[in-house]
């Protein structure tokens, strides 16, 4: 099976991929034909593809997410290669391959990822707001297991929510040791609260963000979140205007910094000014290795990032064997 990433102008390929994402759009030509606009990817990365000669079975047969079996060409266009589908059927049983095998997902166990992070909740001293964080994990239910933290942005793979959890606790906990000023308590419980209602937010199958759902559209994930911490302090009777109440609020506000970012207050306690540190390190490193692990294996520019304010990074060989 030949790797997306080394795909190479020119070359002619049959294999299996994950169809990501289909839409049905129209040519310019006079009558306009239809067409699907598609995007195909493995673990390696992802192509957009185009079927050009499309039938009526052909838009009822296909959809996304769904394996499916190719052959086409890679072509360049516009500076970037696509692949010109020429045959495509759905994969079958007898093919011997699972959906599975062709996601992108975590370098870490979704189980272990869980694990790490109900941990760090044990860690928690306070215990209202160990109360606060269980309740909002039991609305998530076995979502954590494989939601990705974004559509596209950044860790927009299977179990990418809960890698990004945990490597955000993991940035905590030694600016925590470096900056024992900080509230631990406070900072760990936001950090994992911070983006939980994503799971609501978007609607995902095996790591990959179909649609955002009605009440994402409408409210977003942190409002949400907001909405879950005073669900669960009203559920234990705790006082809504109490300070740890108010700061957890806050730093949950906060994360993003900016309202055009969807946060609707700055930080304005260390706490939140950490949180938001942390998530946009996290955030933008792995916007960077993501960029950098699926580019073309040819190239030594990714194209455009736009985590990273839509700038194009360079793949250096230094140091490399």
């Amino acid at each position: 099976m030949t790797l997306i990433q080394s795909f190479t102008e020119g070359q002619e390929i049959t294999g299996f991929y994950l169809l990501k994402s289909l839409q049905v759009k129209q040519t310019n030509a006079t009558p306009p034909k239809d067409y699907l606009d598609m995007i195909l990817s493995d673990t390696s990365g992802e192509i957009p593809a185009k079927l050009w000669d499309t039938s009526s079975t052909d838009k009822e047969t296909f959809f996304a997410p769904m394996l499916v079996k190719v052959r086409g060409i890679v072509q360049l266009y516009r500076e970037r290669l696509q692949f010109k589908v020429t045959q495509i059927r759905p994969a079958k049983d007898e093919d011997g391959y699972s959906i599975t095998d062709f996601v992108r997902s975590a370098p870490v166990q979704p189980a272990d990822l869980v694990y790490t992070i109900k941990a760090a909740a044990a860690s928690v001293q306070d215990p209202e707001l160990r109360k606060i964080i269980e309740h909002c994990y039991s609305k998530v239910g076995d979502k954590l297991m494989h939601y990705p933290a974004a559509k596209g942005m950044h860790h927009a793979f299977y179990a990418g929510l809960a890698y990004h959890v945990v490597r955000m606790l993991e940035l905590a906990e030694f600016v925590c040791m470096q900056r024992p000023f900080l509230n631990r308590d406070l900072l760990v419980a936001g950090i994992i609260l911070h983006d939980i209602a994503k799971t609501e937010e978007l609607t995902a199958e095996l790591g990959i963000v179909s649609e955002y759902s009605f009440t994402g559209k409408l409210i977003g994930h942190i409002p949400l979140a907001v909405s879950w911490i005073t669900e669960a302090a009203v559920l234990h009777g705790m006082d809504l205007n109490a300070e740890k109440i108010v700061l957890l609020q806050h730093v949950i506000l906060a994360h993003h910094n900016l309202a055009e970012w969807g946060s609707p207050v700055q930080p304005q306690i260390p706490e939140a000014l950490a949180l938001h540190l942390i998530d946009q390190m996290d955030a933008k490193l792995q916007a960077a290795e993501d960029a950098i692990d699926t580019m073309s294996m040819t190239d030594e520019w990714t194209t455009p990032v736009r985590a990273l304010e839509n700038k194009a990074f360079y793949r250096s060989k230094y140091g490399k064997a």
